[in-house]
């Protein structure tokens, strides 16, 4: 709903807040608030205000962050754990962010070097590499589980190495 319109109608003086607010739909709260933003700064008052909050009550405070930044710039190799135990010498422990807030706050700056990842698992190689189905079987013992008799099972398995087929599991 036009918000200019009703504020044209009103300025005429042949209406009431009541009528308008009734006529546009709207509460009289948000009829007078409408008129007191529009005699404060005319039209442009009228224009969509932005929602977001001005400060985060839960940001860090710019003395905490200036002082991880210098620690991380002094002691490059140092992580977010190592930097968050250190100001707990500098600041009060209320107002020390955690380990993560620190490690975001750095990452931010442009001060983590992400680590390489290793690949930790090697690539298995087949020891046989069968042409056709039924030329290698494989038996292999699964590990144990807990049946629910409170005994222990250990499943055998054979099963053919092409298609990996199970043509038998047995519990033992």
């Amino acid at each position: 709903m036009p918000v200019g319109r009703q504020v044209c109608e009103w300025r005429t003086g042949k209406y009431t807040v009541v009528e308008l607010s009734r006529s546009f739909g709207i509460s009289k709260p948000t009829a007078y608030k409408i008129i007191n933003r529009f005699e404060k700064s005319g039209y442009d008052g009228l224009l969509e205000l932005s929602r977001t909050p001005k400060r985060h009550t839960l940001e860090t405070d710019e003395n905490v962050v200036n002082s991880i930044i210098k620690l991380k710039d002094k002691h490059r190799l140092w992580g977010a754990k190592k930097i968050t135990k250190l100001l707990l010498k500098v600041f009060h422990c209320d107002i020390i962010p955690s380990a993560t807030t620190v490690h975001n706050i750095l990452n931010k700056h442009g001060l983590v070097i992400p680590q390489k990842r290793l690949r930790r698992v090697k690539p298995i190689h087949p020891i046989f590499d069968p042409k056709q189905c039924n030329e290698v079987w494989s038996a292999d013992y699964k590990g144990k589980f807990l049946m629910g008799n409170k005994i222990y099972s250990h499943s055998l398995t054979i099963a053919d190495s092409k298609n990996r087929f199970v043509f038998a599991a047995k519990g033992h």
